[in-house]
């Protein structure tokens, strides 16, 4: 048997329509777009009063706890599109832009795979349209502001050592984790701690992706905080005076990029913030075109429900409006054969009863959807080595469960293989965006909105504050900010703040370390576990595969 191609060799063999036809299917003219070259575009903001409708329905795709490979999501995200474009149904996606670090390390890129595949790839996969240069330019401005504020005098008298904001940088490297920088003596700055973060993990970027327009995305530039005063005052971005340039670097970077599937639907890759330390979800302006442009929009939500989607839910669409209608929850034998106690090593191999002993992640997930009012769809994501006995006994106890589920074979099959798929969502989807109910009150207690999404979603036993937290939890209040949601960051590997506890763990205590203020992007940052906002490359780091010839084809890129 022949060997599969590779997403490169599949991505490079497409013909992709001109970018102004497939800005055509959404009743986009060419005065509403920017070009980059034939194939990618940005939308202008000002279509959204000029030709949006906002009458599509709003599908988010979310998964069980992955293994370290991923679930599939992005993948079964295009390949829904596909799948319900077959059908005859006007369609188009929403979903996140990838991160150099990953692409670079080991997790791969965010656009796909096989013949489920957004396009131009490599393009999406690398420079793409230089918005996460341009985030990270805006970033590491305001960084420059700060620290060249202390240099000239400091008249705000802001105390370095409570200063939290970071550079950032988009490439994993552990090494710029934690810094002293201004060594050298008076003329290099002043001397403290600080550090890099990977872009994604930025509040740039959170503030990107929730930003509604530009007025809006200045707002929450000038908000951000910085940190404290010899006098414990807060200290903002805005009374440094740069965010108007940083909102000038930013000035094309907010209007969502338009690419197309493989089959040619409309696509938008816009923002990419992560979903463990993040809201990890594209942006709201990306988001809304889709539901404006289209009858069904179909966007992801990152890593597992109780990261990407309980904060889509309570965070992004509480700021932007938004009315899901529908949850297809991404499982795959591999993620339960994992929970069910299987080593990486033999996650190839059959193993019905691991596989049934890991059940119970995928039921606690489908019982956090409900809690949102929303109707679920399992989405069975095929890979080669699934035996028929397993994907069976994952549609069995989806049948007993009373929830409508199809294998996704859209990595090998393109939209033929998840028409299946599609038509379930169709069918659940109507009439059911009423329903939708967030978790918690904004206006509630700090204590209590962290103690609701570790109960509730994470079904945890207890919470448990450090000293720290306390005081922060004491600041937060003193400060006003107390009235903010809450973006839990929290280990991707498991339902707790374990990595190690995998399956559906029950009576566990999550303990929250310290708690960060993003007043900029609008929520606030209780950290938990072992979390880091820089990843380091593994030992042999894709890259090291990665080349381009004479005529600039690449290889090597997944």
């Amino acid at each position: 048997m022949d060997a599969f191609p590779s997403d490169i060799e599949i991505a490079s063999k497409a013909k992709p329509e001109p970018i102004v036809s497939i800005a055509a299917k959404l009743g986009l003219g060419e005065e509403d777009i920017d070009l980059y070259g034939s194939a990618k575009a940005k939308v202008h903001l000002d279509t959204l009063q000029k030709k949006g409708r906002g009458t599509g329905k709003l599908v988010l795709v979310s998964a069980i706890t992955p293994t370290a490979s991923g679930a599939g999501k992005t993948t079964a995200t295009i390949g829904l599109t596909q799948g319900l474009a077959k059908l005859g149904e006007n369609v188009c996606c929403a979903v996140r832009e990838p991160s150099l670090g990953p692409i670079f390390g080991i997790k791969g890129g965010a656009a796909g795979g096989g013949y489920s595949q957004i396009i131009p790839m490599e393009d999406i996969n690398l420079h793409f349209t230089g918005d996460m240069h341009a985030i990270t330019a805006a970033n590491n401005l305001l960084a420059t502001a700060i620290d060249n504020h202390l240099h000239w005098g400091n008249k705000l008298r802001i105390d370095p050592r409570t200063v939290s904001f970071r550079r950032v940088m988009d490439m994993n490297d552990r090494s710029m984790r934690d810094i002293i920088i201004g060594l050298g003596g008076r003329t290099q700055g002043v001397p403290r701690e600080t550090g890099f973060d990977i872009t994604a993990a930025s509040e740039i970027m959170a503030i990107l992706a929730l930003a509604i327009d530009m007025e809006d995305l200045k707002t929450r530039m000038n908000n951000i905080f910085i940190g404290l005063t010899y006098d414990r005052e807060e200290v903002l971005a805005g009374e440094l005076g740069v965010t108007g340039a940083m909102a000038m670097l930013l000035k094309d970077a907010i209007k969502p990029n338009l690419v197309q599937t493989l089959e040619g639907n409309p696509a938008f890759v816009h923002c990419g913030p992560f979903a463990n330390i993040a809201h990890g979800c594209n942006s709201i302006l990306a988001t809304k075109m889709a539901v404006s442009f289209a009858d069904w929009a179909i966007t992801e939500a990152g890593f597992g429900f109780d990261l990407g989607a309980e904060k889509f839910f309570d965070i992004k669409c509480q700021y932007g409006k938004l009315c899901p209608s529908l949850v297809v929850l991404v499982v795959t034998c591999r993620a339960l054969k994992m929970h069910g106690g299987v080593k990486k090593k033999d996650l190839n191999k059959p193993n019905v009863l691991a596989l049934a002993q890991g059940l119970p992640n995928m039921e606690k997930h489908l019982e956090n959807i409900g809690k949102f009012g929303l109707p679920a769809v399992v989405c069975v994501n095929k890979f080669e080595y699934d035996s028929e006995a397993e994907l069976n006994l994952v549609l069995e106890r989806c049948r007993e469960l009373g929830v409508a589920a199809a294998v996704g074979d859209g990595f090998a099959r393109g939209g033929a293989g998840m028409e299946e798929l599609a038509g379930l969502v169709v069918e659940n989807a109507k009439d059911c965006c009423g329903t939708f109910k967030p978790l918690y009150d904004w206006n509630d207690t700090v204590e209590n909105k962290i103690e609701i999404i570790a109960k509730r979603i994470y079904g945890a036993e207890h919470l448990d504050f450090t000293t720290l937290a306390k005081k922060d939890l004491k600041m937060i209040k003193r400060l006003g900010y107390d009235k903010l949601p809450v973006c839990i960051a929290k280990t991707q590997k498991s339902l707790s703040d374990n990595p190690r506890l995998l399956g559906r763990p029950k009576d566990f205590v999550v303990t929250v370390r310290e708690i960060e203020i993003s007043a900029g992007a609008g929520f606030l940052v209780p950290i938990t576990g072992d979390i880091m906002r820089m990843p380091g490359l593994p030992s042999t780091p894709a890259a090291a595969n990665m080349d381009v010839d004479d005529e600039g084809n690449v290889t090597g890129l997944f």
